[in-house]
């Protein structure tokens, strides 16, 4: 083979040379590929610092599974999923009447405004977390149990208790940080003990809801809307339809609530199935009341519902709802 024979094939590895290196370039430099490549729709363009490894003004593909991020900024989503953190970590398993849940009760007492424990008559070391902000009667009361189930062992509880919880006390801070305006109503802020039943204990109205049962009983005629607040930091998928047993009147001025701060994609005006909750023992005595519950969980009552399945993102969305809709209630 004679140097006429190497000249073509050196120009061909010299090109091969030249594209490899500009893709190489190309790759370093972080250029989006062409969505008919990436499969990527419509995509927002997202700070550096936002999202690990993105090059500043480049375009993230949007996440549709996520909620929404919220317009405006009165819950403290990083101090709320702190907290759900902080339960499930430092507390782990925390059934009702046990020395872990007894100890959590004492620290969230001291996160809450005007807080105290009331006793539940007939449940020997079980005890609701009570705070309060003064205001005119009757009083708006947002809740969640701060217990986990008894079964299986082990259950941490990081969507179902730990969540709603954590919203609750936030809101609470957020709320006593305000300026209230004139005229507003009282607020109320309930963790309830023992919602969850004892382990091999049917039927759940007679074992469960043993906290909420107490206080619906002795402080029902002096709420004037109830609020409750569980499964509500999902990670994927958040949506939350109208349980079945939840006021529709209250359940419309928490869809305006939502829309006022961009979550309204999280709230359905669909109905779904009655779901016994911690909401029960008030509707049942004629208080308008709301369960916000995403009862669609796949890791519901096992040992996968975990902190890799929730997030802060989800959580703000949820509180901020919460803090314009009980914002409108209380001057109402």
């Amino acid at each position: 083979m004679t140097d006429h024979g190497f000249r073509p094939l050196a120009i061909m590895l010299g090109a091969q040379l030249v594209l490899m290196s500009a893709v190489l370039v190309w790759a370093a430099i972080g250029f989006p590929l062409p969505s008919a490549l990436t499969g990527a729709g419509h995509s927002a363009t997202t700070p550096a610092r936002a999202v690990r490894g993105s090059a500043v003004g480049l375009p993230i593909a949007a996440s549709s599974d996520l909620a929404p991020r919220p317009t405006v900024n009165r819950f403290d989503g990083p101090r709320a999923f702190a907290l759900l953190r902080e339960q499930v970590r430092r507390y782990g398993w925390r059934p009702a009447g046990s020395a872990r849940l007894r100890r959590l009760a004492v620290h969230l007492r001291g996160l809450l405004p005007n807080a105290h424990f009331e006793p539940i008559p007939g449940q020997p070391g079980l005890r609701n977390v009570v705070g309060s902000l003064p205001g005119r009667g009757p009083a708006i009361l947002v809740g969640a149990h701060y217990d986990v189930e008894a079964e299986p062992k082990g259950f941490v509880g990081a969507n179902d208790g730990a969540a709603g919880t954590a919203a609750v006390v936030t809101l609470a801070r957020a709320f006593a940080h305000a300026k209230r305006p004139h005229g507003a109503r009282a607020l109320r802020f309930v963790l309830f003990d023992g919602e969850e039943e004892p382990a091999c204990c049917q039927p759940f109205l007679s074992c469960g809801v043993r906290g909420s049962k107490a206080y619906a009983k002795r402080h029902a005629p002096e709420i004037q809307s109830m609020i409750l607040l569980d499964y509500i930091a999902e990670k994927h998928h958040l949506r939350f339809t109208r349980e079945g047993g939840s006021n529709a009147a209250l359940w419309g001025r928490l869809r305006a609530a939502a829309a006022g701060v961009g979550a309204g994609a999280l709230f359905s005006g669909d109905v779904s199935g009655q779901i016994l909750d911690d909401h029960t023992p008030f509707t049942q005595r004629g208080v308008p009341a709301i369960d916000v519950i995403d009862f669609d969980y796949p890791p519901r009552d096992t040992l996968a519902d975990t902190l890799d399945k929730v997030s802060e993102r989800s959580l703000d969305a949820v509180g901020e709802t919460i803090v314009r809709l009980v914002g409108t209630l209380r001057r109402g």
